[in-house]
């Protein structure tokens, strides 16, 4: 505790200790003033009148009292001796970047290129912005949002390896159009001061005023891309660009009038190191604040009222200073000596059992919904809900509307009890015939017994042709054995006939035996090499995998389909939007 800090948050209310001094004076005088008895009474009887010790029990009741309304009164004025935390300021200022995206911005008078840089540069700044909205613009012959004003800098700093020269619908360099769009969205957003970071290399002369005018009350900020040198922009299909007149193009940064269009903005010239950004981020940060300085002494200021915790203290004293009061000791002393007769649930003092109940069905806990409800047809649906179709239906047997029957039709059926199911949902047409659910449930049960009995006379036929199939095939067996005995007697009189022949001529035998030895060597090698050919066993690890479902092998045809390409994306989307544009401007010049 600091007591060079202590004071008090609304001081003034100090001032109702005077007129509860006055009123505590005028009590005590009442109280103890001294009323000559014996003007009225016999002094024989005061000791049978008066009662002995009243004096004592007045200064007590008299004391409390006014000890209660001091502290009462000091809890009013709320002293205090510590601060609170205080939460950080939020940046919720604007920043709208615009980034050029003409054909100038493809030399590569700083390496790897002006536009490469200036991506680079954009992906430092968002890293430091931490708060605040940001927006993104990028413009050629026209200017297109990329991501409006948002606080996910990381979806902007996604964007930006897809910001090339090639995705605008028409070359040039209108930057007036990117200031307006700029403060359009500012605008939009509710921001009336804002802050524009222009990335670029050139500006046209003749937009220098009318940027100025479009810019509002908003600040612009520019970071010059390039050298004074220059540089010729190289085509993809290679060469480089040259003008109408058939010369090479070397833009050139002009940082001279740049650094004339900010007004409330800083000019930088973009470097390798961030001595660039730096003082960007630091002229940003600087406008950024919204509230003024009184506010934000008024935040810092706020300090931890104590004055709450003496209330604790006059709630006795305020009890004591009545005679009844005194029976709070004997209350107090013996709370922990009666038990509860029963327990007492605290939503059930604000919420019945069905309206707990159907909370928790909303919150899918329906094992505690099905404990709580009371009517039947709220219970089967909870059961239902937490798949137990077996007491749903028993739950719903006594239904006797056509809702209840429909329901345990439903639970039936999840039972593949179809015969069951469609007597429900019949007992549900008695009751209700224009039961649509019940109707539509009804002919999809019919349905699948209907299958259920195609299948089972289906595989009753097959069974049959399956009995007389095994009947022909033991008669083919039988009849195909007595000719394999047939031919095997044949053979064996032909064998004995050949060995006899081959016995004469062991002389040709041998020849030949000498003559299939090198063709043996032979036939083994491509064998042996077959085996080391083989392909080491990677296929069980597919064979493991999960079959794709119809679903989910028509969604991975598509999602196949779909090139991976940020920049194509938005060049259709700039150029859709470029063709509806009724105010094209023809540019004067490609880069």
């Amino acid at each position: 505790m600091n007591l060079a800090e202590f004071h008090f948050i609304r001081p003034y209310y100090l001032l109702a200790l005077i007129p509860a001094g006055l009123i505590l004076w005028f009590t005590v005088k009442n109280k103890l003033s001294n009323i000559s008895w014996n003007t009225v009474c016999d002094e024989a009887l005061m000791p049978f009148i008066l009662e002995q010790g009243s004096s004592s029990k007045q200064h007590w009741s008299i004391l409390t009292i006014g000890l209660a309304s001091l502290l009462a009164i000091i809890a009013l004025a709320g002293p205090a001796w510590q601060k609170l935390p205080a939460p950080a300021f939020t940046n919720d200022a604007a920043l709208v970047i615009i980034l050029d995206l003409s054909k100038s911005m493809d030399a590569t008078d700083i390496k790897p290129s002006r536009l490469a840089r200036a991506r680079y540069k954009m992906a430092d700044i968002l890293k430091q912005r931490k708060d605040g909205l940001t927006g993104l613009v990028v413009y050629a012959g026209d200017a297109f949002t990329v991501t409006p004003l948002s606080t996910d800098t990381q979806t902007i700093s996604n964007q930006l390896t897809a910001l090339i020269t090639d995705i605008m619908p028409n070359q040039g360099s209108n930057t007036i159009a990117a200031i307006k769009l700029a403060a359009d969205l500012l605008q939009q957003g509710g921001q009336t001061q804002g802050q524009i970071l222009l990335l670029t290399d050139d500006v046209k002369s003749a937009d220098s005023g009318k940027i100025k005018t479009a810019l509002q009350q908003h600040a612009l900020s520019i970071l010059g891309v390039g050298t004074s040198q220059g540089a010729p922009i190289k085509l993809q299909s290679g060469g480089f660009l040259k003008d109408s007149a058939g010369n090479i193009v070397v833009p050139k940064l002009n940082s001279t009038k740049l650094a004339d269009l900010v007004g409330n903005g800083r000019y930088q010239t973009i470097r390798i190191d961030d001595a660039d950004i730096e003082p960007l981020m630091a002229q940003i940060s600087q406008a950024s604040s919204s509230q003024s300085e009184l506010e934000a002494q008024q935040l810092m200021t706020q300090w931890d009222e104590k004055g709450i915790w003496l209330l604790l203290l006059v709630l006795p004293l305020a009890a004591l200073s009545f005679r009844k009061g005194l029976l709070i000791i004997p209350l107090v002393i013996g709370l922990n000596i009666p038990q509860p007769s029963y327990a007492l649930d605290w939503q059930d003092l604000w919420q019945t059992q069905n309206q707990q109940a159907q909370q928790d069905f909303k919150n899918q806990q329906f094992n505690e919904a099905e404990q709580k409800f009371t009517t039947p047809e709220w219970k089967a649906a909870a059961q239902y809900k937490a798949g137990d179709f077996q007491q749903a239906a028993e739950t719903l047997s006594d239904a006797n509307t056509a809702n209840g029957h429909y329901n345990r039709g439903n639970a039936l059926a999840k039972m593949d009890r179809l015969e069951d199911a469609k007597k429900s949902y019949e007992d549900a047409l008695k009751l209700d015939p224009k039961h649509a659910d019940s109707l539509h449930n009804k002919k999809l049960v019919e349905d699948a017994l209907k299958e259920q009995q195609d299948q089972k006379q289906q595989d009753q036929q097959e069974g049959d042709e399956n009995e007389s199939g095994d009947k022909q095939e033991q008669q083919d067996n039988q009849q195909s054995d007595e000719k394999q005995s047939e031919e095997n007697s044949d053979g064996e009189q032909q064998d004995d006939q050949k060995n006899q022949s081959d016995q004469q001529k062991p002389s040709e035998d041998n020849d030949d035996e000498q003559q299939a030895e090198p063709n043996n060597e032979d036939t083994s090698k491509p064998e042996e090499q077959a085996e080391d050919e083989q392909p080491t066993p990677t296929e069980p690890q597919a064979i493991n995998q999960k079959p794709l479902d119809e679903q989910q092998q028509e969604n991975a045809q598509w999602l196949n389909q779909i090139a991976d390409d940020p920049s194509g994306l938005l060049k259709r989307k700039f150029k859709y939007q470029y063709s509806r544009n009724k105010n094209k401007q023809p540019q004067g010049q490609a880069w």
